[in-house]
């Protein structure tokens, strides 16, 4: 078991607050196949291949498409996201 995957057997509180955030972003209103992307965006700034892993193949699960998943990194630039303006930043 991973590092990371272990900790939260010793911290039940942190996984029951990610849990709660969890539920949270899901009944935020956003678009259907965000919430994975964010997670999966937090998951590459926090550095944790497991979460990526574990986000991407939840997020195929829900349709995403292989673009965005490998543009995810650069979404400010992509024009396939919301927001994107498909314009580098300089």
């Amino acid at each position: 078991m991973s590092e990371r995957r272990s900790a939260f057997r010793f911290w039940p509180e942190g996984y029951e607050a990610l849990q709660n955030l969890n539920g949270l972003v899901e009944r935020s209103g956003l678009e259907r196949d965000l919430p994975d992307l964010v997670k999966m965006r937090a998951s590459q700034i926090n550095g944790c291949a497991y979460c990526i892993d574990m986000h991407s193949k939840d997020a195929r699960m829900q349709g995403e498409t292989e673009q965005r998943l490998y543009a995810l990194s650069a979404w400010r630039e992509a024009p396939f996201f919301p927001n994107g303006s498909g314009v580098p930043s300089g």
